[in-house]
């Protein structure tokens, strides 16, 4: 029996007041939040409050690896996460982080098989008749409705899950829902098992981010195998759920691949929408409550780097939706990449924050992409804030690969980051240096544009790997959410300026045939076997350079959302003292002045207060460190020592009267405060 309930949503003054509501900040995935204890001024007086690493867990809820993902929510004076490949959900103590409770769901073979079991991000918070609740899906793809006060599932919330060890109330088995109306599940006239779940050979789905609630609404996302490991074009699409969050019962599905009669069906052809899948909400989703909105970031179709078996523009891939969360019904779209092969999926949630564009106030939405693009749209209708321009983009000459001819490109902001690699792209402290360079980007196939196709075994041109600049890493990634100042309408931006060489072979030679799908695709990127650019050696006019692209290799980018341009640039930390050394003792940099640090590869953790911008990375003697930024100029203005490297993400609170920075680690957090 479903008992009755009344919700209530969160105070929209809870950031004001110390709260970290969701893992991105809040709804509007900024990562600021109002606090000004911590400041320039005491800043390097930051010692560590407390560590956790899951070693005061109840017995028999032994972790495992602990994920360096997962972000803590901290909200009506409670921190609560969920660590480990079993999604342990776990609330700490916000003054000394010793474990309160902690929740653990039965293993499943659904759960085992998750590739993205250690990728959890963390839990969403609401209100259910002024009872504080913790909402978490799992990699086995189930949602969990706990008492934030116990992690006792809620009584009478959802249903009972007919799996030894399940409640009899406070779950929903997301996948029953997900696969009721999905005609290849439906054409097995199997029987559902809610323990062993889809078979393999339709498709498997897991999450990896927190629902969002909006306007007591928990809007489910979820996310797929990693295209990049894919050699089967069979999967099950990863349709957005909507719940009552009062009861949990299920209130609607958006389709991500659209069905006939439905917008975007047509963007499928040779009947792919029919078998193939993936197109998931993997990153977290933001929301305006307002309006009624939640966004949606979806990344590409079944398979990265080869889709000629889904020829068309394939939409809802690698786009933005805003969904209306009532009825769950397409208010506006956009997408970024058309039949996206590249790994191009968006990777963060889109940030929400109003911007005064030539006079005019503008509700923004900025979304951070893999090839160095920030898309800004008014997030009401979905118009680009600034024109977008529709250019030719190159051919595939892989067998039975039909590219888009044309991708679209935002005139503004200018990208943060390079993309592909081009001639002025390359070293030029003088002639001699440029010319060095371009022989070595020549010899080795360096040069490419942005959305370069892959190369294939047996080109006829006899080409080696294509280099997808920036690659599937990025340019800006999960590894490195960005944050935003809604004061200032500044967004930073953590981005990378690697590339992916990327050469197809047939999928054939790379089969797993414990992976997901029936029917092999003809072409799959290898992972193994790349020839790989050396480092210049002796005797090279560029030996000791960073790369024969210009620097920095990593690095912040602040963007002024109100004029759309850049307003700081700064390193990622700084290149190791060994690396700067050699870079400095090159015969050809002799009597040149030039800056030798680079920063760092990879991407930092951000977050953002009223006072400061946070980072995490490591200084020129490799050690690990805090950093604070500010926020108008880019300049360093304090360092601080950590145990171990932040990475993923920051966040901060404020509990009985002090400000805490949490760093996630690997093997758990390191928490910061003022003595």
């Amino acid at each position: 029996m479903i008992v009755s309930v009344a919700v209530a949503g969160l105070p929209g003054d809870a950031q004001q007041k110390g709260d970290w509501t969701t893992i991105t900040g809040g709804d509007s995935a900024n990562r600021y939040a109002a606090h000004d204890q911590i400041n320039a001024a005491n800043f390097n007086n930051l010692k560590v409050a407390w560590e956790w690493n899951g070693s005061d867990l109840p017995p028999g809820m032994e972790l495992g690896e602990v994920n360096g993902r997962g972000l803590p929510i901290y909200v009506d004076g409670m921190l609560i996460t969920v660590s480990g490949p079993r999604r342990t959900v776990v609330s700490l103590d916000p003054a000394t982080g010793k474990t309160l409770w902690a929740f653990q769901e039965p293993l499943t073979p659904r759960h085992e098989y998750s590739m993205r079991s250690n990728h959890g991000k963390g839990v969403a918070y609401a209100k259910i008749n002024g009872k504080s609740v913790v909402l978490v899906t799992t990699p086995g793809f189930f949602l969990h409705a706990l008492d934030a006060k116990t992690g006792k599932p809620i009584e009478g919330w959802g249903e009972a899950v007919p799996v030894a060890g399940f409640g009899k109330t406070g779950s929903v088995d997301l996948l029953k829902d997900l696969i009721a109306d999905w005609q290849p599940w439906k054409q097995t006239e199997q029987k559902y098992d809610a323990f062993k779940g889809l078979p393999l050979e339709l498709g498997y789905i897991t999450t990896s981010s927190p629902p969002i609630v909006v306007n007591d609404v928990l809007v489910v996302g979820n996310s797929a195998e990693q295209g990049y490991n894919q050699t089967r074009i069979e999967n099950v699409p990863g349709d957005i759920l909507g719940y009552e969050l009062k009861t949990g019962k299920f209130l609607w599905k958006f389709h991500v691949i659209p069905r006939p009669g439905e917008f975007g069906h047509e963007t499928w052809e040779n009947d792919a929408w029919r078998w193939t899948g993936d197109v998931s909400s993997w990153a977290p989703m933001s929301a305006d409550p307002a309006r009624g909105l939640v966004y949606v970031p979806t990344n590409g179709a079944t398979i990265d780097y080869y889709g000629g078996f889904r020829p068309g523009d394939n939409l809802f891939s690698t786009s933005i939706i805003a969904l209306d969360v009532k009825t769950g019904k397409r208010v506006w779209h956009q997408q970024q990449v058309k039949h996206d092969i590249w790994n191009y999926d968006n990777p963060t949630a889109p940030v929400l924050l109003d911007v005064n564009v030539g006079g005019r106030r503008i509700p923004g939405l900025f979304q951070m992409t893999k090839q160095s693009y920030l898309y800004s749209y008014n997030r009401h209708t979905g118009e680009p804030i600034w024109p977008m321009e529709s250019r030719p983009a190159k051919a595939s000459k892989v067998p039975g690969e039909k590219l888009s001819t044309t991708q679209l490109h935002p005139t503004k902001p200018a990208p943060y980051d390079f993309q592909g690699r081009k001639e002025s792209d390359l070293v030029d402290y003088t002639p001699e240096i440029k010319k060095a360079a371009l022989e070595w980007a020549q010899k080795y196939e360096l040069l490419a544009d942005l959305f370069e196709p892959p190369t294939h075994r047996g080109n006829a041109e006899g080409k080696g790997p294509a280099n997808i600049c920036p690659g599937g890493g990025g340019g800006a990634n999960i590894t490195g959410p960005p944050a935003a100042d809604p004061t200032m309408g500044y967004i930073f931006i953590p981005t990378f300026n690697g590339c992916t060489p990327t050469l197809l072979h047939p999928a054939k030679e790379r089969d797993n045939p414990k992976m997901t799908g029936k029917t092999l695709a003809d072409w799959v990127p290898m992972r193994s076997g790349l020839p790989r650019v050396p480092a210049p050696p002796e005797g090279h006019p560029l030996v000791g350079f960073p790369d024969v692209f210009k620097g920095p290799i990593g690095r912040i980018v602040a963007i002024d959302l109100n004029t759309g341009n850049h307003a700081w640039m700064t390193p990622h930390g700084d290149m190791a003292q060994r690396d700067q050394d050699n870079f400095k003792a090159n015969p050809l940099m002799k009597g040149i002045q030039f800056d030798a640090n680079w920063g760092r590869r990879g991407h930092p953790a951000l977050a953002a207060t009223s006072t400061l911008l946070f980072a995490s990375g490591q200084t020129a003697d490799n050690k690990p460190n805090l950093f604070a930024i500010d926020k108008k100029t880019g300049k360093r203005v304090g360092t601080v020592p950590t145990p171990r490297l932040g990475s993923y993400g920051l966040m901060t609170y404020m509990h009985q009267g002090k400000q805490y920075v949490v760093l996630p680690v690997s093997g758990g957090y390191t928490t910061l405060a003022l003595p």
